[in-house]
């Protein structure tokens, strides 16, 4: 679903025009990315029954080049994991 698909059907679903949908979706989207910057010290940002953004730290390590063989530096990395609450995975159906 793209974006547009979405506010399109936040606007259907809340009674609102386009215009208003966007709005509502850039601040709820302002606002998880904003958790998450205040995230960075315990690295868990959790939204009630929707679910967990979690940063995950991977150290510095070494790797090989699969095509080489030769031993190579994997620098320190960061990703974001998102774990559904129970209440969106029944929702779902999983």
């Amino acid at each position: 679903m793209s974006k547009t698909e979405f506010i399109a059907n936040v606007a259907e679903a809340g009674g609102l025009s386009n215009a208003d949908a966007k709005r509502v979706v850039e601040l709820v989207f302002g606002e998880i990315e904003n958790g998450l910057k205040r995230a960075r010290k315990d690295g868990k940002y959790t939204i009630g029954t929707f679910g967990t953004f979690t940063i995950s730290r991977r150290s510095a390590r070494k790797g090989r080049n699969p095509r080489t063989g030769e031993e190579i530096d994997i620098k320190e990395s960061k990703s974001l994991r998102f774990r559904p609450s129970s209440a969106l995975k029944d929702a779902a159906g999983c």
